[in-house]
């Protein structure tokens, strides 16, 4: 059951836009819940260079099924021009909490 299953990451210029993605998200029932984080520093190359900024990591949780419609989703909504937006896995969990965000998200 598991398997299903998977931990979305992506990363934002402020908390508000992250928490207005995530929300949009929820409304739409792609994602179960979300948690917003930071701000964190981000160290990666940009345009040839190595580059950093202050940024804020979305972790949410939702079904492999959905990834497709939730990157379109955060594409859409998100101010980078290639925003980072990467699924993980979730290879075990307490099956109650998976069982709770199958039930939160619609599936397709």
């Amino acid at each position: 059951m598991s398997g299903d299953y998977i931990v979305v990451l992506a990363t934002f210029s402020s908390r508000e836009e992250a928490e207005r993605v995530a929300n949009v998200l929820l409304q739409k029932r792609l994602i179960a819940c979300a948690n917003v984080l930071g701000p964190v520093s981000s160290l990666f190359w940009w345009s040839g260079n190595l580059d950093n900024a202050e940024e804020f990591l979305a972790i949410m949780k939702s079904r492999k099924v959905l990834f497709g419609e939730i990157a379109r989703e955060v594409k859409a909504l998100h101010s980078y021009a290639i925003p980072e937006i990467i699924a993980l896995p979730i290879v075990a969990g307490y099956e109650p909490y998976l069982s709770w965000v199958g039930e939160c998200v619609t599936l397709g």
